[in-house]
């Protein structure tokens, strides 16, 4: 308990100052080796699904994520009559995606409340970028299945099925039922916590696992916030820490979103 104690006086004084001055590489150690401000390698692949209007296999490190975007020309009960459109996500994890073989939830009769969770805040990310007025009364589908998980399924998803659903309102755009897009803005979404008394960017699960603080930040191109999820697993954090950590999540989500402007650069022609 002392060594803790101890790490957690030093981080203090390392953090007190009033103005955010990020911590020096050399201070932490990370077992993918890398710097405390790097996230992990990011490939996004378009039409990974051929049958899809949309779709990606999105690449975080060895996080693994397909996510589809299909269009129906219908809309659920609630929005009828509105002339406003809808988009909902479905959220799963492949039985070997994790370490040890997880049962299928169809098995179980139910879905978890984390895929509940996790899916309700996909669909919560796109709508907030999206002109649903625009796209008419129709409904976007997202499905984001994790094939391989290795931390920040969830964060990995948003920021896929984002391009997903752009390369389906492309497809929309070219047969000429839209006119152009309607999405007002990029969303993308990353991980910043607390490890070892250290702040660090996109966590992997074996980081996430020991987390002090675990952040999931979901923000627009233009770091607007969409949403915030932040527990303290171990230790409360105070304002400066967060300060720095949104700070992380802003680099985090700006090189995110030069990776999905890089897929939908044809899109971005249209606006």
């Amino acid at each position: 308990m002392a060594a803790r104690g101890g790490i957690e006086n030093n981080w203090s004084r390392r953090h007190s100052a009033a103005t955010i001055q990020l911590q020096s590489p050399a201070m932490v150690y990370r077992n993918d080796k890398r710097a405390f401000d790097q996230m992990r390698p990011v490939n996004i692949i378009p039409d990974f699904i051929s049958t899809a209007e949309g779709s990606v296999l999105i690449e975080v490190g060895n996080t693994r994520v397909i996510c589809t975007a299909t269009i129906e020309e219908t809309v659920p009960a609630f929005v009828k009559g509105t002339g406003k459109g809808w988009i909902t996500s479905e959220y799963s994890m492949l039985p070997r995606s994790t370490l040890v073989r997880t049962p299928r939830e169809a098995t179980r009769g139910r879905q978890s409340g984390r895929s509940l969770e996790i899916q309700r805040l996909i669909g919560r990310s796109l709508r907030a970028v999206t002109d649903l007025k625009r796209l008419g009364e129709r409904t976007v589908w997202i499905d984001c299945d994790v094939i391989q998980a290795d931390g920040g399924t969830r964060t990995a998803s948003i920021t896929g099925a984002f391009v997903a659903l752009g390369l389906a309102l492309g497809k929309l755009v070219e047969a000429g039922t839209l006119t152009s897009a309607p999405v007002r803005d990029f969303v993308a979404a990353t991980s910043v916590g607390i490890v070892d008394g250290e702040i660090v960017l996109d966590l992997n699960y074996e980081e996430d696992s020991r987390a002090e603080v675990d952040m999931n930040y979901v923000l627009t191109g233009s770091k607007k916030i969409v949403e915030i999820q932040a527990t303290a697993e171990q230790h409360p954090f105070d304002d400066g820490q967060l300060r720095q950590m949104m700070d992380l999540a802003r680099r985090g989500v700006e090189s995110l979103v030069a990776k999905q402007q890089a897929v939908l650069s044809t899109l971005l022609l249209r606006q």
